[in-house]
């Protein structure tokens, strides 16, 4: 699955760097984390930007590339994507739970990693745990209360070669400690102990900041020490990720990674006591399109070795829901292409059904993805097979490479020796077409990995040269390849809900309050809102013209995942309606009628 490149040397003192053709000297690197000497100037902060590298639990992670997540938890039984940990454990009834196929046709597709989402935020727990009776202990349908998902996951991981991850959320809408401080961070650390002592190897621990329940709702301060500690002593070998120290999120939840993504960056990971302050001090977050430019460097005062993941479902939502299709394989083409091809490892959610196996379409999907990539990687033209030294004595750096003229090529894929730092901040590819250079891309940051696709047809060239036009400091064995980029057979689109447009049987207009007024000529059963950028709101409220409630709810995870969001009513309504859309805080946001319409 993965292209077949060199796996470079670890290095966490100093190496032997080329400086020209013939001289050589000594370069200090720095692991993980720097801290800029007091009083260095920006081309003091590029030199020691340049020599940060990653530990190696960090490289061996960005070598995985492709990494799935299971989200398998109350929520596939409810239909929610946020339960309120109110449901009942009963609830929680797979008739053929079928690790071994999720595992299987997993690592089939190319990936390398599972991370299991062993508590998301309603608290129910997918392993025995002694911690809570919101678990599948309490489940007395499946298994007599004996069942266990993440033992039996990793019974699977075993049996197919299968690295396994675990996703303990630290928002608990269930356990009455959340929100009390010490007690619950006691509970959560004993969650964790539990998830890490008993069952094997795990190689991420993945954990977001989620934290909150609305304007009145509970707020717990983590302990994010104790856990980072626990989680080094138990699995050393494991990266930790989101909250942790080891591995960022790229910042939306589409699969999409920056034009300009750099590993070593001032963000701070937010685990840290410092982070807040740092990212107020730099005006940055983990969202920002500039996360590591020579601007931010002058303003900063250390450097994180910290890469980026790129989390997206292959659903809709992050639960398997009837109603949904999959992402077409256009679609997850573009996502690995902006993804693993933007210097950053893919995180593909694939959701099991309640019967607890993969879908049929989910899996057609993903080999049909692992298909596509393997013949992607396989495609290579280059006839030089080895990383290249190059001339770091030119201002611009040139390094040219001969490929097979008798084979077609529209990509060029670039990887730098991240051991010795991430150096490349901007180049150009030409292509040798018979005896004229002509240009194929450009791009700026390289990293672990950079995959340039050319805007124009696919080339026939004997040569490629790429020219270094910025960089910090010496560039080490650049490896260069040309691939082909398989045609991919354009299919229809996932059939979405069709909702009715304004004036087409219903009318609204906006009230002192931001309510919307609207009035419907004819029945409707629902209707779908599709946020706007820069969406706040989080929960939607129905009622009827005299002020009777007839629906309130939130949009699970709308901030980070702001599809558009269907909404059934109880029984049809007609005539006058008054629908508020509500933020975090609770208080009313006006939105775009045009991000409104109604179901038939």
């Amino acid at each position: 699955m993965n292209l077949k490149l060199p796996v470079f040397a670890f290095i966490t003192t100093s190496i032997l760097a080329s400086c020209g053709s013939s001289s050589q000297v000594k370069e200090e690197l720095f692991t993980q984390h720097v801290v800029f000497p007091t009083g260095a100037d920006l081309e003091e902060k590029v030199s020691i930007a340049s020599r940060l590298v990653p530990s190696d639990t960090q490289l061996a992670w960005q070598q995985l590339e492709l990494t799935a997540f299971i989200h398998y938890g109350m929520n596939t039984f409810t239909g929610r994507e946020w339960g309120d940990g109110s449901e009942d454990p009963k609830l929680y009834n797979p008739t053929n739970l079928d690790t071994d196929q999720w595992v299987r046709e997993l690592s089939d597709a190319g990936f390398k990693m599972v991370i299991l989402t062993a508590k998301h935020h309603d608290g129910f727990c997918l392993w025995d745990t002694k911690t809570t009776e919101h678990s599948v202990r309490f489940s007395p349908a499946w298994q007599d209360g004996k069942g266990d998902v993440m033992a039996s996951l990793r019974s699977s991981c075993d049996k197919y070669g299968m690295k396994l991850g675990v996703y303990l959320s630290p928002w608990d809408r269930n356990n009455p400690s959340y929100g009390t401080g010490e007690a619950y961070n006691k509970l959560y650390l004993e969650q964790l102990r539990e998830l890490l002592s008993n069952y094997g190897r795990i190689d991420e621990v993945w954990f977001d900041g989620a934290n909150g329940e609305g304007p009145n709702g509970k707020k717990q301060i983590y302990d994010w020490d104790a856990v980072l500690s626990l989680i080094h002593k138990l699995q050393p070998r494991a990266v930790t990720a989101i909250m942790g120290t080891d591995v960022r999120w790229v910042g939306n939840e589409r699969g999409l990674g920056r034009e300009t993504e750099w590993s070593a960056t001032p963000l701070a990971p937010q685990s840290l006591h410092q982070a807040d302050s740092i990212m107020a001090a730099l005006g940055i977050k983990p969202t920002s399109a500039d996360l590591g430019s020579r601007d931010l460097l002058a303003k900063a005062g250390e450097l994180f070795w910290y890469p980026s993941e790129v989390d997206t479902s292959i659903r809709p939502g992050w639960f398997y829901h009837p109603t949904e299709k999959p992402k077409t394989l256009a679609t997850l083409v573009n996502i690995y292409f902006n993804s693993v091809g933007m210097n950053s490892t893919l995180l593909l959610n694939v959701p099991p059904t309640p019967e607890g196996r993969l879908s049929d379409e989910d899996v057609q999907r993903i080999r049909e993805f692992g298909a596509y990539v393997t013949a992607f990687n396989t495609s290579e033209i280059t006839t030089q097979r080895t990383p290249y030294s190059i001339d770091n004595s030119l201002e611009k750096p040139v390094l040219t490479i001969d490929i097979d003229p008798s084979k077609q090529f529209d990509a060029v894929v670039l990887q730098e020796d991240i051991n010795r730092g991430q150096r490349i901040e901007s180049f150009d590819i030409e292509a040798l077409v018979g005896d004229t250079w002509q240009f194929f891309g450009r791009g700026t940051t390289v990293g672990y990995k950079r995959i340039i696709i050319t805007d124009g047809a696919p080339l026939r060239a004997s040569k490629i040269r790429v020219t270094i036009t910025g960089r910090r400091g010496d560039v080490h064995n650049l490896r260069v390849g040309a691939f082909k980029v398989p045609a991919v057979i354009t299919e229809d689109a996932a059939d979405e809900p069709e909702g009715v447009p304004m004036g087409k049987g219903w009318e609204a207009s906006a009230e002192s309050d931001n309510a919307l007024s609207v009035k419907l000529s004819t029945p409707f059963r629902g209707f779908i809102f599709t946020p706007g950028d820069g969406n706040t709101v989080t929960r939607y409220r129905v009622m009827d013209g005299k002020g009777n409630l007839i629906q309130e709810d939130e949009f699970d995870n709308i901030i980070n995942n702001p599809i558009p969001r269907t909404i059934v009513f109880p029984r049809p309504m007609e005539g006058a309606l008054r629908i508020l859309f509500l933020d975090n805080a609770g208080q009313s946001v006006l939105v775009r009628t045009s991000g409104l319409s109604f179901l038939k």
